[in-house]
């Protein structure tokens, strides 16, 4: 009698699972079906099985290959586990902004700010990333002031310590230069019209210039806020240090000149490496931005021809459109971008009305969609 009942209260104990989970399926699409049955079949597999350790190696090597989903899922496990360990968070954070989703990934780095403030600088670089204007500048700076620290205990321990290898530093300068240039971004961009933005701008840029002189993001950014204040032959010295530093095809080019050469324009020699990068791939923004930028320091010598300026506004607005198309978020090379376009103006075989009815989306340019491109517009 009392094997029959527990069996009674087993089969009911299924029943009412079964109408739970039924419950908690109602009202999802079958994408979000599949999504929650993948959650439980990982949650089951590790309940038990793994430490927060061993489930935080399998986050990583999902991340390594992309797969964001399950890296999820196997971060929240590690959660579930233990709701306060930093670096879970911080992967967590991490992932979230890799799948879109800036608000919990937001949430996900102020609870580790909340809970460690003056550790770790990385969730305070992402939050700068996810935020805007004063915001953004209060996490850059906080984010930067730990990358130091860290930095300068790192320097201390290797003082003395013949085993330490620099290539495997945990900080680097080219990190805090990078970080430097983030917040200068802000300047160029969000808070461009404040009354103090560019001399704050120059000073971020000259600290990523003092750690890391040939950083190539550093350089850009500093002809791009060299130019903004219309100093143009400065702007053109940096924008040529940059070339030199990110193109290797400008340095193979360059070493194969002889030098004893006089006559050599570096702003030809320019154009040729960047349009040798086109036959390579023409869906790199910033190759049709240089592009543009090169033509029209061309345009601006004396006595140049004119069609230096018909070259920058076909190459720039090429690097708008496929700005858009791409979705690139590099917005100081956007803003500079539609500058350089106003102060060129329209084309001088079209006279202003048609200039005016003529909107660059109207423009046609040589970016065909692929399969590829279809297929996520259909997603």
């Amino acid at each position: 009698m009392d094997m029959a009942g527990s069996t009674k209260r087993q089969k009911q104990s299924k029943k009412r699972r079964r109408i739970a989970q039924g419950l908690e399926m109602t009202g999802l699409n079958v994408r979000e079906r599949m999504q929650l049955k993948m959650e439980k079949k990982a949650r089951r597999k590790t309940e038990g099985k793994y430490s927060v350790q061993q489930l935080l190696e399998k986050v990583v090597e999902y991340m390594d290959n992309l797969n964001y989903e399950l890296a999820q899922m196997f971060c929240q496990r590690a959660l579930d586990m233990e709701p306060n360990n930093l670096t879970t968070l911080d992967m967590m954070g991490n992932i979230f902004a890799e799948l879109g989703n800036s608000e919990k990934a937001k949430e996900a780095f102020q609870k580790a700010v909340a809970l460690s403030p003056d550790e770790g600088y990385s969730k305070y670089m992402y939050l700068g990333q996810i935020h805007c204007g004063q915001e953004a500048v209060q996490y850059f700076k906080k984010g930067i002031e730990l990358l130091i620290k860290d930095y300068q205990r790192q320097e201390e321990m290797a003082t003395g310590a013949a085993s330490f290898d620099p290539d495997n530093a945990v900080v680097t300068p080219q990190n805090i230069s990078t970080a430097f240039c983030s917040l200068a971004e802000i300047f160029l961009t969000d808070l461009c019209s404040e009354e103090d933005a560019s001399t704050k701008c120059q000073e971020a840029l000259g600290n990523a210039l003092a750690y890391d002189p040939e950083n190539p993001e550093a350089l850009q950014l500093m002809a791009s806020y060299l130019f903004s204040t219309e100093q143009q032959q400065e702007g053109k010295t940096y924008l040529m240090k940059s070339l030199k530093q990110w193109l290797p095809s400008f340095q193979r080019a360059e070493s194969a000149i002889p030098h004893d050469s006089n006559d050599l324009d570096p702003l030809q020699t320019a154009t040729e490496v960047l349009e040798g990068l086109l036959d390579e791939d023409d869906e790199v923004v910033q190759v049709w931005y240089l592009l543009g930028w090169v033509c029209y320091l061309q345009s601006e010598k004396p006595n140049e021809d004119v069609s230096f300026k018909d070259s920058a506004r076909t190459y720039l607005t090429k690097t708008k459109k496929l700005y858009m198309k791409v979705k690139c978020d590099d917005t100081s090379l956007l803003v500079h971008t539609e500058q350089l376009l106003e102060e060129l103006g329209p084309s001088e075989d079209l006279d202003l009305s048609d200039s005016e009815k003529l909107p660059i989306e109207n423009i046609e340019d040589d970016f065909v969609e692929t399969s590829e491109d279809e297929e996520m517009q259909q997603e």
